[in-house]
């Protein structure tokens, strides 16, 4: 649900869509919240595509309800089309216009909306200049590389006075330097016009980063709804754990009162499950050197800003994941702690916020 006193801008009600005999939605219920953000984090055929393209209007719906900004634009019977909805999307193939060059592409929705033709093109050519691709305006699409057309895209969608901007994968082909410039030029624009974002990606930390809340998809259907820190802290399973980032699992006990790991106390959210073995995820950035749990480093990777390494424990294998150059020698073995862990299928509500 969109947070206490926001207007929602989006609302899906049950949607579920059909391709022939294939579900590719199934029965989701979201609300997007007036100037939130919200990442779709999903595998490739997650349905992340097919909920943008039905938010849009180019895939009808099998059953429910969508509405913007307070209109009932599609259910199962009838659809508006694409241009009567206040949306600004941005396609993962681009779709941009053979015969139109990039600034009268970026000028199009603003020309829709009743600006002058100068003044459209005026307006084109200062957005394309913060997304770094000024000199590109008299450009086709066939004389732009991927990342241009992309970033074309994008300028293109930002160009239009959305209620929701549809957005998915729109920084997938740029490099890092490009991406982060990107990213704060559709921060700026949907600020501004306190305007909604649907975010699809497969990139965790990019979700993680940039939105609110985070919907993970699987098979077409929700499996868990939170903000970044809950979807990453407490996922819903092993299989949520896995998408939002590196994970690892070692067997603890549970005797009713505390969490333990090999007779080592962890800090954990109390389980509902009965006393007993349980298990236990572990991110690698909550294994620290020092401490009780004892360790033998099996391997080790230097990855420029951190370094990785792996552990064999009593209850598990581990990965550490430490800032900085190598703290140990593979075949070495120490104390470590868990700062915190997560019991998978038996800890509390994982959009709980309870420490």
């Amino acid at each position: 649900m969109a947070g206490r006193g926001v207007t929602s801008s989006v609302v899906l009600r049950q949607v579920s869509v059909d391709y022939g005999s294939v579900r590719a939605l199934q029965g989701v219920d979201l609300e997007v919240g007036q100037g939130e953000t919200l990442a779709l984090l999903g595998p490739s055929g997650s349905g992340k595509t097919t909920l943008i393209h039905a938010v849009a209007g180019f895939v009808p719906l099998t059953e429910g309800e969508i509405i913007i900004d307070g209109n009932t634009v599609a259910t199962a019977t009838r659809s508006e089309p694409p241009d009567r909805r206040r949306v600004g999307v941005v396609f993962q193939n681009y779709a941009l216009w053979p015969h139109l060059d990039a600034v009268d592409t970026v000028a199009y929705p603003l020309r829709r909306a009743g600006m002058g033709k100068a003044e459209a093109r005026a307006e084109a050519a200062r957005l394309m200049d913060r997304l770094g691709i000024g000199p590109l305006k008299k450009r086709r699409p066939s004389q732009l590389s991927g990342g241009q057309q992309q970033r074309v895209g994008l300028a293109r969608a930002l160009a239009r006075r959305a209620a929701v901007y549809l957005l998915d994968e729109p920084t997938a082909h740029l490099d890092a330097e490009v991406r982060a410039a990107v990213q704060a030029e559709i921060a700026r624009v949907r600020t501004g016009a306190r305007a909604a974002a649907i975010h699809a990606t497969h990139d965790a930390a990019e979700a993680l980063a940039l939105a609110d809340r985070v919907v993970l998809l699987r098979a077409g259907a929700v499996v868990q709804v939170g903000t970044p820190r809950e979807v990453y802290e407490r996922p819903a399973d092993l299989w949520a754990a896995r998408l939002t980032g590196p994970a690892s699992v070692v067997t603890a006990v549970w005797d009713g009162s505390a969490v333990a790991v090999a007779g080592v106390p962890v800090p954990a959210p109390s389980p509902t499950t009965p006393a007993g073995e349980v298990e236990l995820l572990v991110r690698p950035d909550w294994v620290l050197p020092g401490g009780r749990l004892e360790g033998e480093v099996t391997d080790v990777f230097y990855r420029g800003t951190h370094t990785d390494h792996h552990l064999r424990t009593a209850a598990g294998s581990l990965v550490a994941r430490l800032a900085g150059p190598p703290r140990a020698e593979p075949g070495s073995t120490g104390g470590w702690t868990l700062q915190r862990g997560w019991v998978l299928g038996g800890s509390a509500t994982p959009d709980s916020t309870d420490s």
